[in-house]
């Protein structure tokens, strides 16, 4: 199966490839990769990275079997930019539409190195701003790991005493317990479709709401009072 990956949690990232399905179970081939290095950019790239993808591929809109978009958690205004990307050119082109948790692509990329360091139980944290991180604990497990609590936002201080991967964990590695060597993971398209293949994609939510936790920072201003004036 061809699938269209898109996560806008941290960076934005749109990564195609071909989910297989195999004795040992499925099996991902990253076919293009688009990612940006800053956490800011996100509507202005996503559609690009889109095309280019497919423009590098040599694939049409025709060929793709489904598309997962990353729920976050994240920022109100990035986050938002590739669910509605992951939305409309799921209606356009009528296929299906998966949502998943985006701190799952920070797990893929940690649960061996956990392994081989013989942690039962990890943390991966993502940059919440406010002095915060987005976070969730996962296990070992014989499919590789799971997740056992979260998303959480609040102060790393008060996440887990659990080794912590991630760029969360980096920010703040007075508080956590950070790996160094992981400590500049983001959350990203390819990490996340390698995740859903190790869960199936029929395991998979069609729901895409946003994981926000907690109210965007903008705020809508409110009506001025007209003002008064004294009868003389």
């Amino acid at each position: 199966m061809l699938i269209l990956a898109i996560d806008s949690s941290a960076t934005a990232s749109v990564t195609l490839g071909k989910i297989s399905s195999t004795v040992a179970g499925s099996e991902v081939e990253i076919i293009a990769h688009r990612e940006t290095q800053d956490t800011r950019s996100h509507a202005e790239v996503m559609s690009v990275f889109v095309r280019d993808v497919l423009a590098e591929a040599q694939v049409s809109s025709q060929d793709i079997d489904a598309i997962i978009t990353g729920t976050g958690p994240g920022p109100f205004t990035g986050l938002r930019a590739g669910i509605v990307t992951a939305r409309t050119l799921s209606f356009a082109w009528g296929v299906p539409l998966y949502g998943l948790m985006s701190l799952y692509s920070i797990a893929e990329n940690a649960w061996q190195d956990a392994n081989e360091r013989n942690y039962t139980e990890f943390l991966v944290a993502a940059d919440a701003r406010r002095r915060e991180i987005y976070s969730a604990t996962f296990a070992q497990h014989e499919a590789g790991y799971q997740l056992v609590d979260g998303p959480n936002v609040g102060a790393a201080a008060d996440a887990p005493a659990l080794p912590a991967y991630g760029f969360g964990a980096g920010l703040y590695r007075e508080q956590v317990d950070a790996v160094e060597e992981f400590d500049s993971l983001h959350a990203n398209s390819r990490g996340l479709l390698k995740a859903a293949a190790r869960i199936g994609l029929t395991n998979l939510s069609t729901d895409t709401q946003a994981l926000y936790l907690r109210e965007s920072d903008a705020k809508v201003p409110q009506a001025r009072k007209k003002a008064t004036h004294a009868q003389r």
